[in-house]
């Protein structure tokens, strides 16, 4: 068999390209890894500034306080449960609202909308998401405490761990809604044709085909979800009665305190005191051993969704 002829206008030089858009495309080259350097290095020097914050804070402080059943940083009383309790609860009520209303939300764009309902609809659930906290903190305090948890749910209290949940839960909507659409509707069309082909009706279609299929794309959505529930600031502030003095609190239906709600006290100094001894504990201390807990809390989440998502992802 002959080989093919060698034009002798192609040589190495040619084949490499044109050296101005060689030039381009390693500069662009560089950028993209200086701003992911840069992203690594202030994510890194924000873990130590806290970490080593937090380790000050504990060696001032006496262990026993931060298992106490009350928080109350001006007594020199650090509950850690009081906010884990507080927190949990708020990310829990959250993610009953956001989970189930962002799952129908994404199966309805997925698999019943028209592409041109579906072009229209989803930006308009993902503009909840840039509504301020501020504004639905004051909603959550005005319309869903008065209206929602006090006529329908009995509750008393002007400020509500119920009112703060079902606030965040709202603001989480649009992250478990867009996170599980995309996952939805990147699921391969044979997989739904083949379905129709044998007879299966199109909830059949979407709650045993598509859903299993998106599975791991829907738990990441719902992982990050509850990641976004659990750090909201403002909404809990606002609406959870977040006070310099909480006790240990297992029912919604009353005031609480959560782990954002006592950084943003401790931080406006609403909670501080002043003090001239050095080697006293100084509340504000507590707010860099607070947020590395709750820095490694979402972190965990974000471990165990990515390690989730590799196990279970399909390749199709």
């Amino acid at each position: 068999m002959a080989s093919m002829p060698i034009d002798p206008k192609v040589t190495a030089t040619s084949l490499a390209g044109n050296p101005r858009r060689r030039r381009k495309e390693a500069l662009i080259r560089a950028g993209l890894i200086a701003a992911a350097i840069v992203s690594l290095a202030v994510s890194l020097a924000i873990v130590l500034s806290l970490a080593g914050e937090a380790l000050i804070f504990l060696s001032r402080v006496d262990p026993s306080t931060l298992w106490s059943g009350i928080w109350s940083p001006r007594r020199g009383d650090f509950g850690i449960p009081v906010l884990l309790a507080g927190t949990l609860w708020v990310a829990v009520i959250a993610m009953a609202i956001a989970g189930p209303l962002g799952l129908g939300a994404a199966m309805y764009l997925s698999e019943y909308a028209s592409p041109r309902v579906r072009r229209r609809l989803k930006p308009i659930i993902e503009t909840l998401a840039s509504i301020p906290s501020v504004v639905l903190g004051y909603f959550a305090l005005q319309v869903i405490n008065p209206q929602i948890v006090q006529n329908l749910m009995g509750a008393t209290n002007t400020f509500t761990i119920m009112a703060a949940g079902i606030g965040v839960g709202i603001l989480t909507i649009p992250l478990v809604a867009s996170v599980a659409e995309d996952a939805m509707h990147a699921v391969p069309d044979a997989l739904r044709e083949a379905a129709y082909g044998i007879g299966a009706k199109q909830r059949t279609v979407t709650i045993r085909v598509v859903f299993p299929a998106a599975i791991s794309g829907v738990v990441a959505g719902l992982i990050l979800g509850f990641s976004r529930a659990a750090g909201e600031t403002m909404v809990v502030a606002i609406a959870a009665g977040a006070t310099g003095q909480a006790p240990l609190r297992l029912n919604p239906m009353l005031p609480g305190q959560t782990m954002t709600g006592a950084i943003s006290s401790l931080a406006i100094g609403s909670d501080s005191v002043k003090t001239t001894d050095v080697t006293a504990v100084n509340p504000f201390d507590a707010l860099y051993f607070v947020g590395l807990l709750l820095f490694i809390i979402t972190f965990s989440l974000n471990l165990v969704s990515e390690r989730f998502v590799r196990r279970v992802r399909k390749n199709y």
